[in-house]
């Protein structure tokens, strides 16, 4: 007998719960999964041998103590349809907002489980148990959203293949550091994302249009969690977030990941206008608590309200949309077109690198409770 992916202990058994449901014609949501683009959630490899050698004994308190939270599982169980998952009519919701929405729980499964393959392959390679033991317990967690997610979808009609994903998506090697500074920013800025999502709509509740966001709050804790133990891991090694090069690029990653967020949400201006939240607002509030949440390890944040910040990203948007022209007209004049919008896309980036940033003092002990 089949479990839900939800009670799953490990990331295999919430695979192998999705790719036993029956079949959904879902090459369209695979397709869009499959992109590989700028601005879609990519899978990653990375240099395993160099993850299993981390020796976690300079926080071994603080992890052991995460560690422990972490196998306690107080959300087993939870990512799944309950009686509090209201009806949901698909053919009767407006066209955009479909288009969108649909669109956003595609992304999100990709990300989710994006995670999910790079942890459990960590997981794998290693013999470290320390290690080995955490990134096993993140591929769980990541892989119950991911299943969650297409439960969601299946009842739009579509899926995402996860098994056909995991074996033909396009796979990125970055170098451990890379690794962590990425991650990191992406579960923490994904707890911004879902707090912040969560407590506007339970302020607001005649604007959830759907009832997956009433799953948010325990959610965002998983990718909270998940966001502690990168902290834990790049405080293994001080050079890590103090030499010079590391912290340009520990403001090159913020910088990178702060502007494809502004870039992608605005680009779902039917989804906002359902959820009651304007981008912009929504976009520098969660830079906001995903700047004060990393000054736990990272030395520097980014100065949000510099007079450049939002001008700078607002051009990588209008240059993002000359792209997408560009991409669609095709022939001589649409190539110019994504070169041009390309150029002006790296300027705007660039002069987003140019903003001095905000220095602070990182705390010995950098672990930290969900506080949204």
């Amino acid at each position: 007998m089949n479990i839900h992916s939800s009670e799953a202990t490990t990331a295999e058994e919430a695979i192998a719960a999705q790719e036993a449901l029956p079949p959904l014609t879902n090459e369209e949501a695979t397709n869009v999964a499959m992109a590989n683009t700028l601005l879609t959630p990519r899978f990653y490899t990375t240099d395993f041998d160099e993850m299993d050698a981390i020796d976690v004994t300079p926080v071994r308190p603080a992890w052991d103590k995460l560690i422990a939270q972490m196998k306690s599982d107080p959300n087993k169980g939870h990512f799944k349809k309950n009686e509090d998952w209201d009806s949901i009519d698909w053919d009767g919701m407006e066209p955009r907002l479909k288009a969108e929405f649909i669109d956003f729980l595609i992304s999100s499964c990709t990300a989710e489980f994006s995670g999910c393959v790079l942890y459990k392959e960590m997981k794998r390679r290693g013999s470290n148990e320390d290690i080995t033991t955490l990134f096993q317990l993140m591929a769980r967690d990541e892989a119950r959203h991911a299943g969650f997610i297409n439960d969601a979808l299946r009842e739009a009609g579509i899926a995402v293949n996860l098994g056909f994903l995991t074996q033909a998506k396009k796979y990125t090697y970055f170098r451990p550091k890379f690794i962590y500074y990425a991650t990191y920013l992406s579960e923490k800025i994904g707890y911004a994302r879902y707090i912040t999502i969560y407590r506007h709509l339970e302020a607001n509740p005649h604007h959830r249009f759907h009832p997956i966001f009433k799953w948010f709050r325990e959610w965002c804790n998983d990718e909270f969690s998940h966001g502690e133990a990168f902290a834990l891991l790049m405080k293994t090694d001080p050079a890590l977030t103090e030499s010079r090069v590391n912290k340009m690029w520990i403001k090159f990653f913020l910088t990178a990941v702060y502007s494809t967020m502004w870039v992608r949400d605005h680009q779902r201006p039917a989804f906002h206008e359902a959820l009651g939240v304007d981008p912009a607002w929504y976009g520098q509030e969660v830079f906001r608590k995903t700047s004060e949440i990393s000054k736990q390890v990272f030395p520097m944040t980014l100065d949000i309200d510099h007079p450049r910040w939002v001008p700078r990203l607002d051009a990588m948007q209008r240059a993002n949309e000359q792209i997408a022209v560009g991409r669609k007209q095709g022939g001589i004049g649409g190539w110019a077109k994504r070169m041009l919008g390309s150029a002006k896309a790296g300027f705007a980036f660039v002069s987003l690198l140019a903003i001095p940033a905000v220095g602070n003092a990182v705390p010995d002990n950098p672990r930290l409770e969900p506080a949204y």
